[in-house]
């Protein structure tokens, strides 16, 4: 008992070791953001913010207030487009029984594995035909392609888990296809459209392949892309840097804590009564 004991002690304080190693960095940079500037070059660096400034987050909120509005616009965008996609398309390969199912399983697995910078380099060859470069509908959908593949898989898995009685009751009362996909499989699928809205969120707010590529010349541009240039444009300003970034991780960080409980939650818990 005693050795158990021991052993849950050691595994819970290296634990806490390896956590701490990793979230060092974002401390650095949530430290930095509030040093002020005459005193970012310290040799050794202060390791606590002992004088804390606010003139980084100031500099962000008259600066990069544009680019926070602009990502949150593209991420809100590319997850509508993904859900309105890629949820139909789960249904009709789980509940269906569409021909080709399996090969276009292997062509959305395929997909992702393709390089960003590939698709960035085809995606600027149509824009430039089609007038979309430097447009927030371009980077919507060139986002959206990264994250319906994983979404369409997604869907398809939990979706084969609902009851197919459930389908054969809703059928028997005269509903479409349509009709039980609306009433029935969207709300028992509400775990996945979570999970699959947090995935396709993520994915475009923390896009910079994409922007650098297809929106450098934007009036509007992204925060990633923006903090790419504000660095070049003020290397001296690392507060005001590192306040964007964490200003950037504050959405991120809140829908990741907020959603986790809905992720590995069962699809249909509470579907079917014993």
């Amino acid at each position: 008992m005693m050795r158990t004991s021991t052993r849950r002690w050691w595994h819970a304080g290296l634990g806490l070791v390896f956590t701490a190693i990793m979230l060092f960095p974002v401390y650095w940079m949530f430290n930095v953001s509030l040093t002020p500037r005459n005193d970012l070059r310290n040799d050794p660096p202060q390791m606590f913010p002992v004088d804390p400034t606010f003139e980084g987050y100031q500099a962000v909120f008259d600066q990069q207030l544009p680019a926070l509005v602009t990502s949150l616009l593209i991420g809100l965008g590319c997850v509508v487009l993904t859900v309105v996609i890629a949820a139909p398309a789960g249904y009709a390969m789980a509940m269906l029984d569409i021909r080709g199912g399996r090969t276009l399983n292997f062509l959305l697995l395929v997909a992702q594995m393709i390089p960003a910078v590939v698709m960035a380099m085809g995606f600027y060859a149509i824009y430039v035909r089609l007038g979309l470069l430097n447009s927030v509908w371009g980077l919507i959908v060139a986002d959206s392609t990264i994250a319906v593949p994983f979404a369409v898989l997604l869907f398809t898995a939990f979706m084969r888990g609902i009851p197919r009685e459930l389908l054969q009751a809703s059928r028997m009362d005269g509903a479409g296809a349509w009709r039980t996909f609306r009433s029935i499989v969207v709300p028992l699928s509400r775990n996945a459209i979570l999970t699959a809205s947090l995935f396709a969120f993520l994915w475009a707010w923390s896009d910079f392949v994409f922007a650098s590529t297809l929106a450098r010349n934007s009036d509007f541009i992204p925060v990633t892309l923006s903090i790419y240039n504000y660095i070049g444009n003020n290397t001296t300003q690392w507060n005001a840097i590192m306040a964007t970034a964490v200003v950037a991780s504050i959405p991120a960080a809140v829908l990741l804590v907020f959603a986790q409980r809905y992720v590995a939650a069962g699809v249909t818990a509470g579907a079917v009564k014993d």
